[in-house]
This record gives C-alpha cells, sequence and structure tokens, in this order.
C-alpha cells in the first residue's frame, strides 16, 4: 500500500460516500474512527494534520501515552479489551469505550467516572459469530447487559460493537452486520439511547455502512500496513 496517509484518508472517505449512498443514506452518518495502534505519536500527528478526527487505540497504556502528547487535537476512542485495572488509563480521556462485554468492567468504569465528575460513553460488545476466540457478551444477553448498565450514574451505553469472523471476503460479513443492526434495533425499543453501531474494519467497511455501521474503526487502510507491537 503506498501513497500518504493524507491520501489514503482520502481514498477511505470517498469509499465511505459510496457505500452511504448505496444504503441511501448521508456519509456524514458514518464517523471513521483511525485506528492508531502501534504508530508513535509523530504518525498519529500527520494524520491528525490530514483530517482525521478521531484516532481509536486498543491498548490502555499505549493509549494514555499518546493522549498525553497530543491531548484533545483529535477525539479518542478505546477500541481494545480493557481490563478493570486498567480503566484508570481511559476514562476521562476516551469519548468512547467500544469494548464492554461484562457488568464488572461497566461497574469499573462507573466508579472511576464518577470519582472524576464525568460520564463514559461506552458500546457493549457483542459476540454475533459465536466464535470462542472472540470477545464479547452473546447476543441474547446483550439486552440484560444494557439494562443492568443503564442505572450506573458514571456510565452511558451508546450501542453496539462486534467483530465478524476473519475472512478474505468482505462479503462473508454481511449476515453479521446485519444480525447486530437487528439486535440494535430490538434494544433500542427499550432503550432508546442504544443507537451507535460499530461494525467494519479496513477490509469489509462498506458492507458495514451498506447494513447500518455508524462507526468503522479503520487501521490499515490510512496508515498502512501494521507495524509491528
Amino acid at each position: 500500500m503506498s501513497g500518504s496517509i493524507a491520501g489514503r484518508l482520502a481514498e477511505v472517505r470517498q469509499r465511505v460516500e459510496a457505500a452511504a449512498g448505496r444504503a441511501g443514506r448521508s456519509p456524514d452518518s458514518v464517523l471513521v474512527v483511525a485506528v492508531s495502534k502501534t504508530w508513535p505519536a509523530d504518525v498519529c500527528l500527520d494524520a491528525i494534520a490530514a483530517g482525521a478526527g478521531t484516532l481509536g487505540e486498543n491498548r490502555a497504556q499505549e493509549f494514555r501515552g499518546k493522549y498525553s502528547v497530543l491531548k484533545d487535537r483529535a477525539a479518542w476512542h478505546f477500541v481494545g479489551q480493557l481490563q478493570t485495572n486498567k480503566v484508570r488509563h481511559v476514562v476521562g480521556a476516551a469519548a468512547l469505550v467500544h469494548s464492554v462485554d461484562r457488568y464488572g468492567l461497566a461497574d469499573a468504569l462507573d466508579k472511576r467516572a464518577q470519582s472524576l465528575g464525568v460520564v463514559q460513553d461506552v458500546l457493549v460488545e457483542v459476540n454475533i459469530s459465536g466464535e470462542p476466540s472472540k470477545n464479547g457478551i452473546e447476543p441474547g444477553r446483550a439486552d440484560e447487559l444494557v439494562a443492568r448498565i443503564e442505572p450506573l450514574a458514571g456510565v452511558a451505553v451508546r450501542g453496539l460493537m462486534t467483530m465478524p469472523p476473519l475472512t478474505p471476503h468482505p462479503e462473508d460479513s454481511r449476515p453479521y452486520f446485519k444480525e447486530l443492526t437487528a439486535l440494535r434495533d430490538l434494544i433500542a425499543g427499550r432503550h432508546p439511547q442504544v443507537v451507535q453501531l460499530s461494525m467494519g474494519m479496513t477490509r469489509d467497511f462498506e458492507v458495514a455502512i451498506e447494513e447500518g455501521a455508524t462507526i468503522v474503526r479503520i487501521g490499515e487502510a490510512i496508515f498502512g500496513p501494521r507495524r509491528s507491537a
């Protein structure tokens, strides 16, 4: 993959616009999260200069290190698995945590958020595919988890996230995206604040947008081939 970050980001935006158009949606209804994991702060700054307004990180300490340098030059999302003993690195800095899959994590986020006087927006991660290797709550228990989290004063569930099985064919992801959208619609009937759908990455984000994604998490298509961690 060649070209500059600015050029690749422009191409991603064109693809987002085309996919949104096929779905009869505005491209403004899709937030592109530039997943900057393993890339140093200076490269993140290049992405921000190119117009990346939201960066995504998946390791708490790496997230904190970059945030401490770049601060509010971009919005920050935490997109990886989060241990309860690492929430201090994330709460108060991340605009959105994508990976809440159990009440214990929500409770830890709530305690930290309340101690800082903030409300932490989160997504509930759902294991739509049922793969044992995937994190996320079972689809049939997602509504129950949302309902249990809802009374927490320091946490607000804003939507759902999923990762489909890794395959070389983007169309293989479509059934999983359809299922998450249907689940979101079901849960939103009882919890109207649950509106966001974080689904789709470099290989399949166009399919995800066609199926209703409001947030896509894109790394390599913006930054180039992943650096070794």
